[in-house]
């Protein structure tokens, strides 16, 4: 396997001032004004100058003032194809009238009872029918929350401490998983993280099932293993479903807790999930993003006797010490509100198949671009998103074997060049798309083949400009 190396651009820091004298960068400058004084204001008061590592751009990025469907617009008046879509959460777009109908009409009843009510009941009904692994319940506030708690529940049941994550895949920004997802790959904590938290985490390789076979055999003290099921980035470096079904065998062989990070893809890859989409039932899932209707919440979900080690009637029955969790803003009365609209329309509507028919038009589309331009680019991603391999060692190859699972994650994550992947993103916006840095991004149900064109366009035009720099 190669060398393994970030998935980011290191040209965001470390060459910013070459960077920003490419005439691409000087003309996205000239077009986003308003966003550069922004983020100078901003830089003063926020680290970087932004909220979320993946806003950070050299030299900057936009600022929105409004969004609608799959459009937004920033402080300059520029107009935007989205993929970034909420970091996920958008299946159904912005502003989506019966989401922004069921939040405005609670929020006259109000935000925050500190006290139960019926429209958590109803948001966990919804999860109980939608998703195959749900027997119980527990609201957070976030994905990282969500897999944070999994873990806690994992060794409190098994009474092992040993966790098993795969190289690549992102679980959040908590202690267990803060490392091995975009750096540090050989397990080494990253700054912050405690030397003994980084030794109970065993790292194995997603592509290889006898290497992750050979680890699982070699540590008897693994209370749960932790996958995204579709591949690291939600299927950037997709996983074999043959994979998954010998995990969940051997897990269950073992009484290894085995946890599924649905945060992106709950309810994307279908209405229950990547676990109902490739027949893996897991015994928790973290979700987010969509399952609170792109309102602020999570969830973890699983097996009745793992999920009781939160319930205080159950451990005072089985003798056993209750896990505590509290959070002060879980299953707000107006997330539960957006929650329940998305997940009636996302039940009982195609919304999801709308997403990944489109996702397959805009790949399509992509690839023409790439063929009619020369550049050995391949578009792929089978679940309501895209991805973009700008195969930078020009290997021979067709989305079909990518999304297969034949290749590890240093093969399709591999540097592209100082800046490229920077300029790229750089340069969709500067002709109106807002991309993922990877370059690819999430798809919503109410895209339109407009919004392909545009973006197909996009991509042209950038790769002209590339080319015109001669970085490809």
């Amino acid at each position: 396997m190669a060398t393994l190396s970030s998935s980011t651009d290191p040209t965001q820091t470390k060459d910013a001032t070459e960077l920003t004298s490419s005439p691409l960068v000087q003309a996205y400058i000239r077009r986003t004004p308003k966003s550069a004084a922004f983020a100078e204001r901003a830089r003063r008061m926020l680290p970087s100058g932004v909220t979320h590592d993946v806003r950070y751009i050299e030299p900057h990025g936009i600022y929105i003032t409004h969004a609608q469907g799959t459009r937004k617009w920033d402080v300059d008046g520029n107009e935007y194809v989205d993929y970034i879509g909420g970091h996920g959460a958008l299946l159904l777009g912005h502003c989506h009238p019966e989401m922004v109908a069921a939040v405005e009409t609670q929020l006259h009843k109000g935000t925050h009872y500190g006290a139960c009510h019926e429209l958590e009941l109803q948001w966990a009904e919804l999860l109980l029918d939608m998703v195959p692994s749900a027997e119980r319940v527990r609201f957070t506030n976030s994905g990282t929350e969500a897999t944070l708690l999994g873990i806690r529940l994992a060794r409190a049941f098994t009474g092992r401490k040993k966790i098993l994550r795969f190289i690549g895949h992102f679980h959040g920004w908590q202690d267990h998983v803060a490392f091995n997802a975009f750096s540090l790959f050989d397990g080494a904590p990253t700054a912050g993280v405690l030397p003994e938290i980084a030794d109970n985490v065993v790292i194995a390789p997603p592509w290889d099932w006898e290497e992750t076979q050979r680890i699982i055999e070699e540590h008897d003290d693994i209370a749960a293993v932790l996958i995204e099921p579709t591949g690291s980035t939600w299927g950037q470096v997709p996983v074999k479903p043959e994979f998954l079904h010998s995990l969940r065998e051997a897990t269950a062989q073992r009484g290894i807790v085995l946890m599924f990070d649905e945060v992106v893809t709950g309810f994307r890859c279908a209405s229950g999930g990547a676990q109902e989409a490739l027949g893996v039932t897991p015994d928790l899932t973290a979700l987010g993003k969509i399952v609170a209707g792109a309102m602020h919440g999570a969830a973890l979900v699983g097996r009745a006797d793992i999920m009781n080690r939160l319930d205080h009637r159950a451990a005072a029955a089985g003798g056993f010490e209750k896990v505590g969790h509290q959070g002060t803003y879980n299953a707000m009365p107006t997330t539960c509100a957006a929650a329940i609209a998305t997940l009636q329309i996302v039940k009982t509507t195609d919304a999801c198949q709308r997403a990944i028919d489109y996702g397959r038009g805009l790949q399509d589309a992509l690839d023409d671009v790439f063929r009619d331009e020369g550049v050995n680019w391949i578009a792929y991603g089978k679940y309501g998103g895209f991805h973009v391999f700008l195969n930078p060692n020009n290997i021979s190859t067709t989305r079909e074997e990518i999304e297969s699972g034949k290749f590890d994650y240093a093969t399709l994550c591999a540097p592209a060049g100082p800046g490229v992947m920077t300029k790229i993103r750089i340069g969709c916006l500067l002709h109106g798309v807002d991309i993922m840095p990877w370059p690819g991004g999430p798809i919503s149900a109410v895209h339109t083949d407009e919004d392909c064109h545009l973006t197909a366009e996009a991509f042209r035009q950038t790769i002209r400009m590339l080319k015109d720099e001669g970085d490809i």
